[in-house]
């Protein structure tokens, strides 16, 4: 692409602001090159409408990225290091930039500051989590951990689903998990054989039976020794009115 004075000239998408910015755009920024392809961004009268996404805070922090990953001499060591401050910023912020990166198709942009998102949001609860990237709370219990439907493909909402997927397997586990425990505790109220508890039964039985038995010649005994008393009063009686 021809420039002049080798910028490129950019607008907001409401038209507050224009500007130029560094050639070096032209290599980190994909989005960029389709602009200058399109005849736009070589003057100030034709510049590159810049996405929605992009305000003049979140244009000169992916400046001042541009700048330094595209100057001469850095090692990865230091630019490692630029990126790992680059996120240090409150989480408002941090989605600012993702969704700028992500709008001007910066895929290595994209990459630090969602690794940057998902370690302020570690550990967090799915409430927790909303309230941080400001998405409403609109799902009942059940479905909470349910993917979010992402319609202008935000980074913000592809990153929270994924999320969300990595806590709907670990809630699947602890579910497996505790059908074990209560499983295994179930066994343990009574973990004889089945042979050995129908031997038990059969046991309990017997020993009704026998109970039953020994009762009923109990009985029997008695009666007979109540004939014999009888008999004898009898004879008894017998013997004394013959005399």
């Amino acid at each position: 692409p021809n420039l002049v004075n080798d910028c490129i000239w950019v607008q907001s998408a409401d038209g507050s602001m224009t500007r130029s910015v560094s050639k070096d755009f032209l290599t980190l920024v994909p989005w960029c090159n389709k602009e200058m392809l399109q005849g736009r961004g070589a003057t100030a009268k034709h510049p590159c409408i810049l996405p929605r996404q992009i305000t003049p805070e979140t244009l000169q922090v992916i400046s001042c990225y541009v700048d330094f990953h595209s100057a001469p001499g850095r090692s990865d060591k230091e630019r490692k290091q630029y990126d790992e401050k680059l996120v240090k910023m409150d989480t408002k912020r941090l989605c600012e930039l993702t969704s700028a990166a992500d709008s001007l198709e910066m895929r290595p942009l994209v990459d630090i500051t969602s690794r940057g998102l998902a370690r302020l949001i570690e550990g967090k609860s799915p409430e927790e989590i909303r309230e941080a990237f400001n998405l409403p709370d609109d799902l009942t219990e059940e479905e909470k951990l349910e993917p979010v439907k992402n319609l202008i493909n935000d980074p913000r909402i592809r990153l929270l689903n994924r999320l969300y997927a990595k806590k709907r397997r670990e809630l699947h586990t602890k579910k497996i998990e505790a059908k074990k425990i209560s499983d295994e505790q179930v066994k343990l109220q009574d973990s004889r054989p089945l042979e050995e508890l129908l031997s038990f039964i059969e046991m309990g039985n017997g020993k009704q039976e026998g109970c039953a038995e020994g009762q009923s010649k109990e009985s029997k005994a008695k009666k007979t020794k109540q004939k014999g008393k009888h008999k004898g009063d009898s004879s008894r009686d017998c013997s004394t009115t013959s005399q």
